[in-house]
């Protein structure tokens, strides 16, 4: 009997393995770009990047998902203002994700904690089969766009996501200065180490206008971003000035793209996502 146990059992586990598979298989099959926007290095705006392309895909008329895989230090729901835990639907069990207006629907680890500042101490099996419930246990539907906000680095969070969504496409993200591209290099050949396609890079945090004189003003230097690009053959998608509301958004919870569609940070982030959209 014991023996007639332990033979059925690998079978159970491949029988469950195969049917995970499936199932992420046609949930996948529903969304048509998946997009994982990640950076060698933190602070350099990758979330806000994230929060506001998908604003700006969404309201181009795209069905948008915005599902945030930094499982230690989540941010998106902050930027985008969401409160409180996702509800689940009975019928389905699956849970729904936070909307924001009609085309966007969100999913963060902020949303499945009870505490805002709970600290969330995990290995890597741990973070890997978050992510991929953040897929399978999601109610996402059809859509145009799944937009997935990574931790900085090249750990466990996007590997998870080479490994699950095989044929997603890097957006980097990156300031101009010396210290910040070091690292954006070392992600940029991650990409080509694991075969991911790099849809290009976005220089966050570049030169902009001084509101008095009207002189450029380059805090973080310029111009980096597009000679590595170059430099690492890669397409350099373009750069996103430097704008004090992008930060007072972000912690407001009001994207900056939600409040002003004329300032240079929105005409240069329209650019980007031109460029991203021409590429696909």
């Amino acid at each position: 009997m014991a023996n007639q146990i332990h033979s059925k059992m690998p079978e159970n586990k491949e029988e469950k393995k195969e049917q995970k598979k499936k199932q992420m298989e046609q949930i996948l099959g529903k969304i048509k770009n998946k997009l994982l926007v990640m950076s060698g290095k933190g602070g350099v705006g990758k979330s806000s990047v994230a929060a506001n392309l998908a604003i700006v895909l969404a309201d181009k008329g795209f069905k948008v998902g915005l599902m945030d895989i930094d499982v230690h230090g989540p941010s998106i729901a902050k930027i985008m203002g969401l409160k409180g835990l996702l509800e689940v639907d009975a019928e389905k069990q699956l849970a729904k994700p936070a909307t924001y207006g009609d085309n966007l629907k969100i999913v963060s680890m902020q949303s499945f904690m009870r505490e805002a500042d709970q600290a969330v101490i995990w290995r890597g099996p741990a973070k890997s089969g978050m992510i991929q419930q953040f897929i399978t246990t999601v109610d996402w539907g059809e859509l145009d766009f799944l937009i997935m906000d990574a931790p900085p680095g090249t750990g466990d969070e996007p590997l998870t996501i080479i490994q699950t969504v095989p044929d997603s496409k890097a957006v980097v993200v990156t300031t101009p200065q010396d210290v910040a591209l070091a690292d954006v290099r070392k992600s940029i050949n991650f990409c080509k180490t694991v075969n991911m396609e790099i849809l290009g890079l976005v220089e966050n945090m570049g030169p902009f206008k001084c509101p008095n004189c009207n002189e450029e003003i380059a805090i973080f230097k310029k111009g980096g971003g597009k000679k590595t690009a170059f430099e690492m053959g890669i397409r350099f998608l373009g750069s996103l000035p430097y704008n004090i509301e992008v930060v007072n958004s972000g912690d407001n919870g009001t994207p900056v793209i939600t409040k002003d569609k004329t300032n240079d940070y929105t005409k240069a982030l329209e650019a980007c996502t031109a460029e991203i959209l021409s590429n696909l």
